[in-house]
């Protein structure tokens, strides 16, 4: 089933409440996905620098493994951020394999930091003190398990590129031949989920040079089955359904932000929301909103 979460804030005054709007969001879909949950959020960066978003297991040391890469890591429960030069990352990353190997990298990028874990999506929220986070835009999921077993690993989002991830809610029935194309061009997949498999797709066609709205736009004649689509970058996030459109999805936009929730009652919470130009996304029609615009 799965729930899926996002906010793109067009009003400046509204960033510091990003985290606070969409962890009540996130929590009104834990009966769509009661398993596990997750969310980016894409908030301040700082020219020059990547964030390693960090994931090890319960306990880690995340401050003694910052002395040992000599860059400190803002630790947040199981996972830690890490900010490098990016002339260091490619350095970074093969002393922190050295150094601790059973850390994983869940996701990179100017302004993106990624978090997620086993559990009710409103504990994994309090747990990552996501209701205190600010920024831009954010998205979210709440995983309801049915192609895999219930591990952090498969929860969303996920993430193939920098300051990209990707939030699904269905399933691709062709996509362990796009697993295949997709390794053969070089692309590491490292879970059995297809919602990776779409998030590598759209890194792969936006590497060859489109832009986000092509790579969805492509995507519907090279991606078959029943999905939902919410995509985060940089500078914005966009939304698609496939032709059919079978999984529920609302919008909402006003002079503040854009909202996507699988149910309404996930805006329902929303300042402003009596007024706002409420919608269901049409099928096959990329919908992308851009800061950068």
């Amino acid at each position: 089933m799965c729930g899926i979460v996002g906010l793109f804030l067009k009003d400046p005054k509204l960033e510091p409440q990003l985290g606070a709007m969409l962890s009540e969001m996130l929590d009104v879909m834990c009966d769509r996905g009661p398993d596990s949950a997750g969310f980016a959020v894409y908030g301040a960066g700082a020219a020059g620098l990547i964030k390693l978003t960090l994931r090890g297991p319960a306990g880690t040391d995340f401050g003694a493994l910052g002395e040992q890469l000599g860059h400190p890591i803002i630790a947040r429960d199981t996972h830690g951020v890490l900010s490098v030069a990016a002339s260091e990352e490619i350095a970074v990353r093969a002393k922190l394999a050295s150094l601790a190997p059973h850390i994983v990298v869940v996701g990179a990028g100017s302004r993106m930091e990624l978090y997620k874990e086993v559990g009710l999506p409103v504990e994994v929220a309090r747990r990552f003190k996501l209701e205190a986070m600010s920024g831009t835009h954010a998205i979210g999921h709440t995983r309801m398990a049915t192609e895999s077993a219930v591990t952090t690993d498969g929860a969303h989002p996920f993430s193939t590129g920098p300051d990209q991830c990707l939030v699904h809610n269905g399933s691709l029935s062709n996509h362990a031949g796009v697993r295949r194309k997709l390794e053969r061009e070089g692309l590491h997949l490292t879970t059995e989920n297809d919602s990776e498999v779409a998030a590598a797709y759209l890194t792969y066609r936006m590497r060859g040079g489109d832009s986000l709205g092509q790579a969805l736009e492509h995507s519907l004649s090279d991606l078959d089955g029943f999905y939902t689509f919410v995509v985060g970058t940089e500078s914005g996030f966009g939304v698609l359904r496939d032709p059919i459109a079978c999984k529920p999805a609302v919008m909402a936009e006003t002079d503040g932000y854009v909202a996507f929730g699988s149910e309404y009652r996930a805006l329902a919470g929303l300042p402003g929301i009596a007024n706002a130009r409420v919608f269901e996304p049409e099928p096959a029609k990329v919908y992308f909103w851009d800061r950068a615009a």
